[in-house]
């Protein structure tokens, strides 16, 4: 108890935007897996086509920097935190819009698609610019940690909830045993969170980025360097999303059976990202990323190799801990980086998270068009199969461009990074 108390303290030390910020954050934390799996694993079920599943993803994905440039106008006349509620609310519309689709043609996952990457443009694009207003480069990876620990437990409460409540539909007759109803009731629930979300985020005062022009093209080094690592993100960052609803609904085809996959080792990865936060310096971010890359890669070729259930349990397993890792690793190491560059260029920093997008974007695009050239070439199983262990070893190249960024930033452990 004296320790939970200890913990506590610590949270109620920063100051009152920020701790208002990470609530909100841990609300929507709630909702994340329902974007990320649940939408996934329903256009696999209504369409029974892996190459659906990537165009929606790549409308998403297309949606995004659109809805970022849209965003760097309207910071000059709407408030930061209003927008990031716009974009919280905006995808459980989006989501109760591909659910209300009765027939899953090309033309409606894209527009779905279009729109929750709308949704996501304006969440991301918010979420990082008040991020950057309420903390500093020493409290950063506490920030993260506290963020990635609620929402890697509700990586675990939630599937295995929705995937319980998705089967019993199926299974035991609920709701007259309509799949389809039970999908739109999670997204109503889901939408009534985001609601909540943003009520709390409202309370708040944050800084609001300068309004300057936000669209260069010319940069100083050290952001081409990031620019790299963001493309390398982006890579793999689709396939993090929707290969484990892939590649569960193709082996067992229960939803019950993804939720609890996604249980997997989940309450062992929340506490270790909350302790990471707490304890690592920020000389220790490379590592951290470092350690998210190679589990990844692991995962990806066990997966590959034996290709079968118990090759996607080991895959999903060690994606719980290579996701959080990655993003506890990477998210302080950009904004270290906008806070150097920004200064060194007298920018506003909203032009860097606007170009960084863009950089995720082409990471992304590449991802899903070798994703997709596979399937058109060989079949759907084939791209699941194979692109996964040739992404994840692409990836394994950031670990270079982060030891050049340290180099740059002179960030001291750069040696062992660099070796």
């Amino acid at each position: 108890m004296s320790r939970i108390g200890k913990e506590i303290e610590i949270f109620l030390s920063c100051s009152r935007s920020m701790r208002l910020l990470m609530l909100s954050n841990m609300i929507y934390a709630l909702v994340l897996p329902v974007l990320e799996i649940f939408v996934a694993a329903y256009v696999m079920r209504n369409s029974h086509s892996v190459a659906k599943v990537v165009t929606y993803q790549f409308s998403v994905y297309a949606g995004t920097p659109v809805a970022f440039y849209l965003n760097g106008y309207l910071l000059n006349r709407v408030e930061a935190k209003h927008l990031y509620a716009v974009g919280m609310m905006l995808s459980g519309v989006a989501m109760m819009m591909l659910m209300g689709l009765h027939i899953l043609t090309p033309f409606g996952i894209a527009t779905s698609g279009l729109i929750m990457g709308f949704a996501s443009g304006f969440f991301w694009a918010n979420r990082a610019v008040l991020a950057l207003a309420t903390t500093s480069d020493g409290n950063r990876n506490y920030y993260y940690g506290v963020e990635l620990f609620a929402a890697t437990l509700a990586s675990v409460a939630v599937p295995a909830l929705i995937g319980w409540f998705i089967s019993g539909a199926a299974l035991y007759g609920w709701l007259g045993g309509a799949v389809d109803r039970a999908y739109r009731i999670v997204a109503i629930v889901f939408l009534s969170l985001t609601i909540v979300a943003s009520g709390l985020l409202e309370q708040g005062s944050f800084r609001t980025p300068s309004r300057t022009p936000f669209v260069f093209f010319r940069f100083h080094s050290l952001w081409r360097r990031m620019l790299e690592l963001a493309l390398l993100k982006g890579l793999a960052q689709g396939y993090i999303l929707t290969a484990p609803a892939m590649l569960i609904m193709l082996f067992v085809g229960k939803e019950g059976t993804l939720g609890a996959t996604q249980a997997i080792g989940g309450v062992f990865s929340a506490g270790l990202m909350y302790t990471a936060g707490r304890i690592a310096s920020p000389r220790h971010r490379g590592l951290i990323f470092f350690a998210g890359l190679v589990l990844f890669f692991l995962g990806a070729a066990v997966n590959t190799l034996l290709f079968n259930a118990l090759g996607v349990m080991v895959f999903i397993g060690c994606l719980l801990l290579a996701k959080p890792l990655l993003d506890l690793g990477y998210s302080p190491i950009e904004l270290q980086v906008i806070n150097v560059v920004s200064r060194i260029e007298n920018r506003n920093e909203y032009a860097y998270l606007f170009n960084h997008d863009l950089g995720l974007f082409a990471g992304r695009s590449l991802g899903c068009l070798l994703f997709l050239a596979i399937a058109f070439w060989g079949s759907g199983v084939a791209a699941l199969k194979y692109a996964l262990p040739v992404i994840a070893l692409i990836q394994l190249l950031s670990i270079r461009v982060v030891g050049q960024i340290y180099r740059e930033l002179d960030v001291p452990g750069r040696a062992t990074l660099s070796a």
